[in-house]
């Protein structure tokens, strides 16, 4: 008995060895991340991509819910003013119109023999036939009947509006840049059919890094021509998911013409930057954790989050500035698992 006792708690002994050699060699563990050396940029200039847009796009939309029995253009298409783009189901709209025609017709009714009651019994009134509380109380009738009557006209109104609004139509010349409803499909009241970009100014909309107030103008290079483009409007907020902020700058009448959706590059000038320098890295190396977007830089086998303003983006690379050097060593894969302070080797080419 002794005996097996002494070899379970041997048996425990080494176990419990093991697992603290595992842990030990858990918690010593440093991980390997792919690095980037930032190299000497240049002073940075803002260059973003841009699209272009319409000065007015105007969702349009039915004001009355029916179903859709026709569709008399299509994306694309350029459209004059009143034009018709859309039909529905014009049945229900007319019982409605019938039905408050009705009602019209019999207030009238209603009213002409309420004021011809009222007429008898001013003339039984004048040879004291009836007392004057019978007279006063044919004049209330007559203006009951008269507040029935305008009721009764403004609810025939509303029918006749709501039997017109089953056409819609475009209210200005211009593009439809977009279609959404097809025959047959029902719709209710302002649900968005089409978008029309109306003739006339034209627009460029861009969206800025967080914390860069939008310059006064862009610089638009097309058609062998630098077009210098005013800002006519920006965001009152950063957007929450994409930590940007739109701005919208105006064509000129005089630029070349420039087809709307287009994808075009805008430059600013730096204003903002100073003499701060801009220095380009992998796409994987920025971090966004609700913080605004950060590289996270590696001194002395630690890491440690910085943030950074974010200039340019493509597929690849993004071009970034902030408290950053040339020679700087920066993770450029696996941020995600990283947290500040801690320790990682660099991965060896």
């Amino acid at each position: 008995m002794r005996f097996l006792s002494a070899f379970f708690l041997a048996a425990v002994a080494v176990i419990s060895g093991c697992g603290d050699a595992a842990d030990k060699a858990a918690s010593t563990h440093v991980p390997f991340v792919k690095t980037w050396v930032l190299e000497s940029g240049s002073p940075g200039s803002l260059s973003l991509s841009g699209t272009v847009r319409a000065q007015v796009e105007s969702p349009l939309a039915f004001q009355v819910p029916g179903r859709i029995v026709q569709r008399a253009v299509n994306a694309g298409q350029i459209v004059r003013a009143d034009d018709t783009l859309f039909r529905l189901d014009t049945r229900d709209l007319e019982q409605g119109e019938q039905e408050a025609q009705a009602s019209f017709e019999a207030a009238l009714a209603a009213r002409r023999i309420a004021q011809d009651d009222l007429k008898r019994h001013q003339q039984l009134l004048v040879h004291n036939a009836v007392s004057r509380q019978a007279a006063e109380q044919a004049e209330l009738m007559v203006r009951e009947a008269q507040a029935r009557v305008g009721a009764a006209q403004a609810r025939l109104k509303q029918a006749r509006n709501a039997l017109s609004y089953a056409t819609l139509v475009a209210p200005a010349a211009g593009v439809l840049i977009d279609m959404t409803a097809e025959v047959g499909q029902v719709v209710a009241a302002g649900q968005p059919v089409a978008v029309l970009a109306h003739d006339g100014a034209r627009e460029v909309q861009v969206y800025l890094p967080e914390g860069r107030v939008p310059p006064a103008q862009a610089v638009l290079n097309t058609a062998g021509q630098t077009v210098l483009l005013p800002l006519r409007e920006a965001a009152g907020a950063v957007d929450t998911q994409s930590r940007t902020l739109r701005a919208r700058y105006s064509v000129p009448a005089d630029a070349p013409e420039l087809q709307l959706g287009s994808v075009v590059r805008v430059g600013f000038l730096d204003d903002q930057a100073g003499p701060q320098t801009s220095f380009v890295v992998p796409v994987a190396a920025l971090s966004e954790r609700g913080q605004g977007p950060q590289v996270w830089r590696l001194r002395d086998g630690k890491v440690t989050p910085v943030a950074v303003a974010l200039l340019a983006m493509d597929a690849e690379t993004a071009r970034i500035t902030g408290p950053l050097q040339a020679g700087d060593v920066v993770v450029a894969l696996g941020t995600h698992l990283l947290h500040d302070g801690m320790a990682v080797r660099e991965h060896q080419k």
